[in-house]
């Protein structure tokens, strides 16, 4: 047994029979398409990656990670991995931190469904957001450099590396809301009032002064490799959620790390940050405004609210793949637990910004 909480997350796997590639087609797509492939090859699958199936194939020359969508029923939109790797593909020469990427393919005929190829980066992934690995001064520099690493994401030309047409311009809150509520109601296993005030409040209170910027759309601890022995990232991933929009929705999501509890994740609630080596809320905010040309933020208990309402939605989403059978993880289950909660939260935030 191990101590570490998150083993089950970490590292590969033999691939799951539901989850088999056929290696013979693969090989013969990989040989074709990407540049210096030779194989035999292995494939291994990644133990994360909730949703979509992700796996390591191994060469004697080389690793490379393969992403590719799921089978089975889908909602509409999801698992748009063209969408990743466009993304990934446009940022990769402007020295931001991503994997560089090989391939896309399309056909259908291939593996089943889309996937694309892209490098295996090799560094740490970390889950625990006190970084109890990591020296106390360490701490702080990781912190600023994730804080910077979203902010030069955030400062990035969408327009000047061809991701004009990434997503819709303006009214990203608006549209968010309609998307996750329309998922949700898609998805819906329980009825809970909390949820249904905040679909009909949400939408009429967005705050104003809105920026268009590339967005993530999950930045968080355990989507980012960082390098194997320095205190930095090295390259950002799962980009599965990831538009144009208001870079405010990326970095408030980052900041709910502050207000959740700490349990072994990336909540740092409860903690002594000043023990530790973390900067404070006000301290991150104070960071990422100077590297993106802003004075402060306001509305932060709005944005607090719109957060936990989204990550309801999206675990929403995931019971309802339980419940049509399509989900590709046992966790699943676990995350149906933390609707009610992060339901609640919303509408605690949702009060506070002036809910009656």
């Amino acid at each position: 047994m191990t101590d570490d909480p998150h083993a089950q997350f970490k590292g590969v796997k033999p691939v799951e029979e539901r989850h088999r590639l056929d290696e013979a087609a693969l090989d013969a797509w990989l040989s074709a398409n990407v540049e210096g492939y030779a194989g035999p090859l292995t494939i291994n699958q990644f133990k994360g990656g909730q949703s979509n199936p992700t796996y390591q194939i191994v060469t004697p020359q080389q690793k490379y990670v393969l992403r590719k969508k799921p089978g089975g029923k889908l909602l509409p939109s999801a698992h748009a991995v063209d969408r990743e790797f466009r993304v990934m593909s446009a940022l990769h020469p402007t020295g931001f931190p991503v994997a560089r990427q090989y391939a896309l393919c399309t056909d259908d005929s291939v593996l089943g469904a889309m996937f694309y190829v892209m490098e295996n980066v090799e560094g740490r992934v970390l889950w625990n957001g006190a970084l109890p690995e990591l020296e106390k001064p360490e701490r702080r520099t990781l912190y600023e450099n994730k804080i910077a690493t979203l902010a030069q994401l955030h400062n990035t030309d969408h327009v000047a590396i061809g991701l004009a047409e990434y997503g819709k311009p303006g009214n990203y809150f608006a549209r968010q809301i309609d998307r996750w509520s329309k998922q949700y109601k898609l998805s819906e296993t329980e009825n809970i009032d909390e949820m249904n005030r905040l679909l009909e409040w949400l939408p009429q209170t967005i705050p104003a002064g809105e920026r268009t910027s590339i967005v993530h759309g999950d930045y968080r601890l355990d989507n980012l490799i960082l390098h194997e022995s320095e205190p930095r990232v090295i390259a950002v991933l799962d980009w599965e959620l990831s538009t144009l929009g208001d870079p405010l929705g990326d970095f408030t999501y980052y900041l709910m790390n502050w207000v959740m509890p700490h349990d072994g994740r990336a909540g740092l609630g409860g903690l002594d940050l000043d023990a530790i080596g973390v900067p404070t809320l006000e301290e991150a905010v104070q960071l990422y405004c100077a590297q993106t040309g802003r004075d402060s933020i306001v509305s932060l208990d709005w944005y607090f609210s719109y957060n936990a309402f989204r990550l309801a939605c999206i675990l929403q989403g995931i019971a309802g793949r339980v419940r049509d059978g399509t989900a590709a993880s046992a966790h699943a289950t676990q995350m149906i637990a933390r609707i009610r909660p992060l339901a609640s939260a919303a509408f605690m935030y949702a009060q506070k910004a002036g809910l009656h």
